[in-house]
C-alpha cells in the first residue's frame, strides 16, 4: 500500500558551506525577490505530513519560515548524509523524504512518485532517477534505517553512494522531467534563472 503523506516528513537540506556560492547560503539567496527555500516550500509542503528544515547556520532565518528546525549532529558540513542522520532523529513519522535547498524546479508529484516506487520494487529506500543519472539527495527513507546511518558515519565515510550499497534501493523515474534537479549552485546560475 503506498504511503500516506501523513507518514512522511520532508526535509530540505540546508546545511551545506556554499562554497561555490561564495560562502553564501544557498537556501537564502534571494532570486526573484524571495529565498530559494521559499520556493521549494510552496510546492513541498502540500506533498507531506510535516516539514524540517536542516540547517547549521542563519537559524533564526530558518525558523521564521514556521517549520522544524534540525542541525547536524556531527560539526564541520559533514554532507548530506550527515542531514539525513539528524532529520531521521527528530521525524515523528516513519518515513522522510529530502531535497536540497537549491533546487527550485520541484515536481508536484514528486513526494508520490517516489512512494509508488517504493511500494513498487518492495525497497528500503528510493532515490530519483533523472533519466540520466541518479541523484542521491532526491531520497526516500525510512527512519528505521537510522542506526546503520550512524554507524556508517561514525566509521568516517561520507560517501552517499556507499551507503546505499548496503541497502535494497529502488530508483524513481523522472526522466520526463529532468531539469527539476537542476541546482542553483553558484553566482552564475541564479543569474540565469532571472534572466
Amino acid at each position: 500500500m503506498a504511503l500516506s503523506p501523513r507518514e512522511i516528513t520532508g526535509v530540505v537540506l540546508a546545511g551545506g558551506r556554499g562554497r561555490r556560492m561564495g560562502g553564501q547560503d544557498k537556501g537564502l539567496v534571494e532570486v526573484d525577490g524571495q529565498p530559494l527555500i521559499s520556493r521549494i516550500l510552496e510546492v513541498f509542503a502540500p506533498q507531506v505530513g510535516q516539514i524540517i528544515i536542516n540547517a547549521n547556520r542563519n537559524h533564526l532565518r530558518y525558523r521564521s519560515f514556521g517549520y522544524t528546525l534540525v542541525a547536524d549532529d556531527l560539526e564541520d558540513y559533514q554532507g548530506p548524509l550527515a542531514g539525513f542522520a539528524a532529520a531521521m532523529g527528530a521525524a515523528s513519522t516513519p518515513f522522510i523524504i529530502t531535497l536540497p535547498c537549491d533546487g527550485p524546479w520541484l515536481p508536484t508529484k514528486y513526494v508520490s512518485t517516489m512512494s509508488d516506487a517504493l511500494e513498487a520494487h518492495q525497497a528500503e529506500l528510493v532515490v530519483a532517477h533523472d533519466g540520466g543519472r541518479l541523484q542521491p539527495v532526491y531520497t526516500l527513507l525510512p527512519v528505521s534505517l537510522r542506526g546503520s546511518l550512524l554507524s556508517f558515519l561514525a566509521g568516517g565515510d561520507r560517501k552517499i553512494d556507499l551507503w546505499f550499497a548496503k541497502h535494497k534501493v529502488a530508483t524513481a523515474d523522472f526522466s520526463h522531467c529532468p531539469e527539476a534537479f537542476r541546482n542553483i549552485n553558484t553566482p552564475e546560475d541564479r543569474n540565469r534563472w532571472q534572466a
